[in-house]
């Protein structure tokens, strides 16, 4: 019972940075506007949250510096692709390319360093047996996630601007026409998005890890991306698809602990095995994605 606790609680916490990943990205295709560019930045915001939390050994302010670094990459791929109208699956791609390269860069110097957080714990609840450790134990930001989630199902289904948000996903003219700002608020969604991914960034290279290392995200900012199709762009579908793939990447580990015959290399393919079977069962069903998809997704709006 000890060991599922363990491993029910590091599920968890591995799913953690996906979500909060994925819920800003919901929110930006909800806008109708499509960032590729997670990855790169969930890289740079990690080396950025790593930073400031090493050099000021807070990890808080470690967090709203991953936020901000996620906000300005985002604030770029806002620039090209609302202003000047690029493609938005081209700039995303650029965007993720330079993310990459941009931290490996910041982060020569910290290469190796670690920091050492103080576990958290909710007191009382995290004594508990065996649900103690499963669900009690683990650092704010994961419960953060949760509220996060509840809070943007309250916004796009029970408040007025979600609704606002979620027409300017389905016809952008038809909401311009009405008198709406359409690209202030899609810019406004890409931030939001930018500081979601910047957050799950510093999440890893504070928390999960916690160094850095270069390429730490290791591909889950692409994860997350998939995981908003997975969802059918619904948060509460984006929770429970965070925490298989994070129980995905989990049980590599747990296969290695105890002493399971599989060579290291196809264990740490598992993650990405699964986005690969998730994305080809539901594509089997496309008029299943085309209804839930939001019809601009993706396409430049052009105010007359």
């Amino acid at each position: 019972m000890e060991n599922l606790a363990a491993l029910i609680a590091a599920s968890i916490n591995s799913g953690t940075p996906l979500l909060i990943a994925a819920l800003g990205l919901l929110i930006n295709e909800r806008a109708g506007v499509l960032n590729l560019g997670a990855e790169g930045m969930m890289l740079v915001s990690a080396i950025a949250g790593f930073a400031v939390g090493y050099q000021t050994q807070s990890p808080l302010l470690g967090f709203a510096a991953g936020a901000l670094a996620g906000m300005l990459m985002s604030s770029l791929f806002a620039w090209l692709a609302l202003v000047l109208a690029t493609n938005q699956v081209a700039t995303g791609l650029a965007l993720s390319i330079f993310g990459a390269g941009l931290s490996a860069f910041m982060g020569q110097s910290f290469v190796g360093m670690s920091l050492t957080i103080k576990p958290t714990a909710i007191p009382y609840l995290s004594d508990l047996p065996f649900v103690g450790v499963a669900l009690f134990s683990h650092h704010w930001i994961v419960y953060f996630s949760l509220l996060l989630c509840v809070a943007i199902i309250c916004f796009l289904y029970r408040t007025r601007a979600g609704l606002v948000l979620r027409s300017i996903g389905e016809s952008p003219e038809s909401a311009h026409a009405l008198g709406y700002p359409v690209r202030s608020i899609r810019f406004a969604a890409l931030l939001f998005g930018g500081a979601c991914c910047g957050i799950a960034g510093a999440y890893l290279s504070l928390v999960y890890t916690p160094m850095w290392v270069e390429g730490l995200v290791a591909g889950r900012g692409w994860i997350a991306l998939a995981l908003t199709t997975f969802a059918t762009w619904r948060p509460a579908r984006v929770l429970l698809g965070a925490l298989l793939f994070g129980s995905v990447t989990i049980l590599q580990f747990h296969f290695q602990a105890i002493g399971i015959a599989i060579p290291s290399q196809i264990l740490s393919m598992l993650p990405y095995v699964a986005t690969i079977v998730v994305l080809v069962l539901i594509s089997r069903n496309p008029d299943w994605i085309r209804l839930n998809m939001p019809a601009s997704l993706g396409k430049p709006f052009r105010p007359g």
